[in-house]
Formats: C-alpha cells, sequence, structure tokens
C-alpha cells in the first residue's frame, strides 16, 4: 500500500506539472536588425539567421514578435520555423515594402483570427500607409492579431509595436494612442498582449503608463520583466553590436494584462563565446492567466 500511495503522488505531481506546462504561455519578442548590405561577415544576415534561428528555439516561444524584419528577412524565418505561421505587413505600404512588425504564433496550438487582425501606423493617420505625422522621419507601425489558445480555450489579443528611435513626442503620441486602440478592441474583455520595440526605457513616462507606473491609464498592463526582476539595476537589450550587457538600456519590453502570473522573465543573451545575432537582445516570458 506504501509503494502504491507514492505511485499515486508522483503521478499526480506529474499531471499537475504537465498542466501548468500545457496552460502557461510562452512568449518572445525580437527586433532582429534589418537585413543592412554594409554589414559584413558575422553581422550578416546569412551569417546571422543561424544564430537567430537558434535563439528563437532556445525560448520556445508560443507568440514572438519580430521588429525590423523585411520582406525576404520575413521568408527566410518562416522557411525556418516550420512550426509557426506569420501575420503581418510591411510598413512602408502596408503589404511587403519596408520593415515588418510581425507576429509568429504555434500554429499547433494557436488559432488565428483575421477578422481581427490587421496593421495601424504610429501617426495621425493610423489608416493611412506609411503615414508619419508626430516627428518621425520613418513610417512605425503596429501589428495586432486576436489569437484562440487551442488548450485553454482563451481568446487574447497581441499587440506588436516599434516606436520612433528619436522623437519623445512621437513615442507619447504613440502610446496615447495604443491605450486608445487597446481600450475599443473587439474583443473587450480577452487579455492582451503589448510586446516590441518601444525605443523607450522603464522611467519614460511613455511606457511607464503603459505599464501602471504612473497613472493616466485605467487599464494598465504588468511589465512582466520588472515584476520579477524589480532590483535589478543592470538592464539591457539594445547593445549596438557590443554585446555588452552593462547598462540601463531596455528598450524591449513585454506587457500583458492582469490578472496574471508571471512565471519566468529575462533578457535572453548569447551563449558565452557566441556572437550576437542582432544589435537587439531579444527578451522572453512565462505567463499564465487565472482559468
Amino acid at each position: 500500500m506504501a509503494i502504491l500511495a507514492r505511485v499515486c503522488c508522483w503521478l499526480m505531481l506529474f499531471i499537475g506539472l504537465s498542466h501548468a506546462a500545457e496552460t502557461t504561455l510562452r512568449i518572445a519578442s525580437y527586433n532582429i536588425r534589418y537585413e543592412e548590405p554594409k554589414d559584413h561577415l558575422w553581422r550578416s544576415w546569412p551569417e546571422r539567421l543561424q544564430r537567430l534561428i537558434a535563439t528563437i528555439r532556445r525560448m520556445d516561444p508560443d507568440v514572438l514578435g519580430i521588429q525590423e524584419a523585411l520582406h525576404g528577412q520575413v521568408a527566410d524565418l518562416r522557411l525556418s520555423l516550420p512550426d509557426y505561421e506569420f501575420y503581418g505587413q510591411g510598413r512602408d505600404d502596408g503589404k511587403q515594402a519596408g520593415e515588418y512588425a510581425g507576429i509568429f504564433y504555434r500554429k499547433s496550438r494557436l488559432r488565428a483570427d483575421l477578422t481581427d487582425a490587421g496593421v495601424f501606423w504610429l501617426s495621425a493617420q493610423p489608416e493611412v500607409p506609411g503615414s508619419r505625422t508626430w516627428g518621425n522621419e520613418i513610417p512605425r507601425i503596429t501589428t495586432w492579431l486576436a489569437l484562440h489558445d487551442m488548450t485553454t480555450q482563451r481568446v487574447f489579443t497581441v499587440y506588436n509595436t516599434h516606436w520612433d528611435h528619436r522623437h519623445q513626442g512621437s513615442r507619447l503620441e504613440s502610446s496615447r494612442l495604443l491605450q486608445r486602440r487597446i481600450d475599443s478592441r473587439k474583443k473587450a474583455h480577452a487579455p492582451v498582449i503589448l510586446l516590441g520595440d518601444f525605443n523607450a526605457t522603464e522611467g519614460n513616462p511613455a511606457v511607464d503608463v503603459l505599464a501602471g507606473r504612473v497613472k493616466g491609464w485605467q487599464h494598465s498592463l504588468v511589465d512582466t520583466y520588472h515584476t520579477l526582476h524589480p532590483q535589478v539595476k543592470s538592464r539591457r537589450t539594445l547593445h549596438f553590436w557590443s554585446n555588452s550587457r552593462a547598462g540601463w538600456l531596455k528598450v524591449d519590453h513585454i506587457l500583458v494584462s492582469a490578472p496574471v502570473a508571471v512565471e519566468a522573465a529575462e533578457i535572453v543573451y548569447p551563449h558565452s563565446g557566441e556572437m550576437p545575432a542582432s544589435d537587439h537582445f531579444p527578451v522572453s516570458a512565462i505567463i499564465s492567466w487565472p482559468e
């Protein structure tokens, strides 16, 4: 009987852990760096691609937002990631021109609702492809996609954004536009994942209002990394090819709707001795929403 009891306990523990693994959601955001002909040797796209794919597989995300990808890079990633579907549009024309802020999602678990999906431009004319009205010199976009989790039967909406790198006024307006878009989303009661390259660190009011660190938005989200690592003084994702982890330059964020259990969150660094696959380190999180 004692042996049987121990077996039952182990079985219950295994079932519980398996259920937890199935219901948690793995999320990642990765600015992959656009393909630049002047980037040679280990910085060239053909050299970086395999390192980048290895990093994505290491993170094993259910949802992955990428930024700065040109159409050819998207094609390479889709070919290299057969377990994922992709949604996105080029920022210059809403088709294939310019950088994408696209969304990969695991097709064995997630199903897209393409009636609740699209791209809007971070401008005063968000429906006009290529528009830029807030001082930014290049178009900036957000891609959104509603997903149905076939494991948990939960529906949620992902927003993948890429803000301007120079103008704080544009970042503030982008934050306000995102607040309005999230507030008026089609699936009003479904949770939200907002991720991307904000070109702004914690402490910037454009980010902090979204994360509830300053007042101004009633539907503020949870900053996954800050929730688990509030005391970490050195946090950096943008390293300009230096591979340096030192400093306060974490501009890539994953924010999610509350209430939520944040089970893991990290900046994903290359293995020791390995060259980076981009001028940004990716960020990842593992979360679960209450059933």
